[in-house]
């Protein structure tokens, strides 16, 4: 019996563009993926915290959550889009009758996720840092 192909390109597309509410994982493993789940959470447990506190709070403290996600999904589309091709067959489409292919589209979201994932990494840890000893002085 032969299963669907996974695409490491969409893959590699859906973790960053929608990997902090866990797409990609729920595109490879499905509905029963415990950590696609935790992804997804963090969207409406940074919500609920916005509704709570947002008077109070930074609202870059009450997104943490979401953030936090959306930087591990950047981890982990580079993860997937340098995969090579045999060794994704190997894993997510070892029952399935096509090989996978990967063309310069998937080098080109690395390149991209790379990017993106550093500037919103150095925001982060600046805006952590400038709170923490400014007490937002800076913005």
């Amino acid at each position: 019996m032969t299963s669907s192909h996974k695409n490491k390109t969409l893959t590699t597309f859906l973790a960053t563009v929608f990997g902090s509410i866990g797409l990609h994982r729920f595109y490879l493993k499905g509905f029963s993926d415990i950590w696609g789940w935790l992804h997804f959470a963090s969207l409406p447990v940074s919500l609920l915290a916005y509704w709570l506190w947002g008077k109070d709070q930074q609202a870059a403290f009450l997104f943490g959550p979401l953030i936090v996600s959306g930087l591990i999904a950047f981890l982990e589309s580079l993860v997937i889009g340098l995969t090579p091709d045999e060794k994704w067959d190997a894993k997510y489409n070892a029952d399935s009758s096509r090989q996978s292919d990967s063309s310069w589209f998937v080098v080109l979201l690395v390149v991209l996720t790379l990017g993106v994932g550093a500037i919103g990494l150095i925001g982060a840890i600046a805006r952590t840092f400038d709170l923490m000893y400014t007490g937002g002085a800076y913005g």
